[in-house]
């Protein structure tokens, strides 16, 4: 059963100098129960796309397409009904929880919060719901008399995440969770994602620039550059067995643990994104592409079938595909 459904969904923000596309047609779907990852480099979109969902866009954002969850369109919704639909059926785990969480008030005091306004529990019942809220994510009860400055980052990213999980909703939206952390927290909270999402069955959007993170927390990987999704299928066979030259490469930036031959020499992906403003003609990505035709230049290919459950935007799989 589709729980999201992304439908040509398109982000605009209006600057003085003009306007900048941040995300350009976008059309995703998600599973009740599943997860999906988004990757791509700094400004291929898919921040904007996490805040989209929610409608936490700043006002200069024009937005068009549709939002469905649960079949009711978010971009449509009432404010009344939009403030309903926040935290109670679909919650954030924003990507810096130092940012997140407010310095002057005690842990379990905010997350309590959208339990209060969701009339989920009572004053006195709350503290009952924030140790159990505690536990889950691992950390002791004692801890919701804290301040955030008395908490290391991954103490405060399991706070983030007890704060999303406190109105048991069905989908939770994680923007760069663990990009702060340092690398043992870091697998550690992303266990705890993992575990959380199938004890109760929870739906996950997840953003990362990391492919291999998203390969072991996610079902389904998106990739996205200039505001497009360039690929997308099951999230081990495109990290393992990329379709597209700009994941290949994205994949391949990771040195091999053991292989002295790619930590001395990576590989990577020369060049920088492109300006959103002046995208080049054509595939965005040709003019850093290792393997663009002519024709790339000025033939803008749409996702293409790549095989089972697989789509990409290339030429060469365009090709491929109809010699087969």
């Amino acid at each position: 059963m589709t729980l999201l459904e992304l439908d040509d969904l398109s982000v605009t923000y209006r600057i003085a100098s003009g306007e900048v596309p941040a995300v350009r047609g976008v059309s995703l779907k998600l599973d009740s129960g599943a997860a999906l990852g988004v990757a791509g480099e700094s400004g291929s979109g898919k921040s904007t796309l996490a805040m989209a969902l929610l409608r936490l866009l700043p006002r200069d954002a024009r937005v068009g397409g549709r939002i469905l969850l649960d079949g009711e369109d978010i971009l449509t919704m009432k404010w009344g009904r939009m403030r309903a639909v926040r935290w109670a059926e679909a919650s954030i785990v924003f990507q810096g929880a130092q940012h997140g969480l407010n310095p002057v008030r005690r842990i379990g005091d905010q997350i309590a919060e959208p339990l209060l306004v969701h009339n989920l529990a009572k004053p006195d019942q709350a503290g009952k719901r924030v140790a159990e809220l505690l536990e889950q994510v691992g950390l002791p009860t004692w801890r919701a008399r804290s301040y955030p400055h008395e908490l290391s980052g991954g103490q405060r990213q399991r706070v983030m995440i007890a704060m999303a999980l406190a109105c048991k909703p069905r989908l939770i939206i994680a923007d760069e969770p663990t990009t702060a952390l340092d690398v043992m927290v870091q697998a550690q909270v992303l266990t705890l994602i993992k575990e959380l999402i199938a004890e109760q069955n929870i739906s996950l959007v997840m953003i990362s620039h990391d492919l291999s993170v998203l390969a072991d927390v996610c079902d389904q990987l998106a990739v996205m550059y200039a505001g497009r999704v360039v690929e997308h299928g099951p999230s081990r066979e495109v990290f393992h067995e990329a379709k597209h030259p700009y994941t290949g490469a994205l994949a391949a930036a990771f040195p091999t643990v053991g292989d002295p031959v790619s930590r001395l020499a990576p590989k990577g992906l020369g060049g920088d994104p492109p300006d959103p403003m002046d995208l080049p003609t054509g595939c965005s990505f040709h003019p850093r592409c290792p393997v663009a035709l002519e024709e790339c230049a000025s033939l803008d290919v749409e996702l293409w079938p790549a095989g089972d459950s697989r789509t990409a935007a290339c030429v060469h799989v365009r090709a491929k595909e109809e010699a087969s």
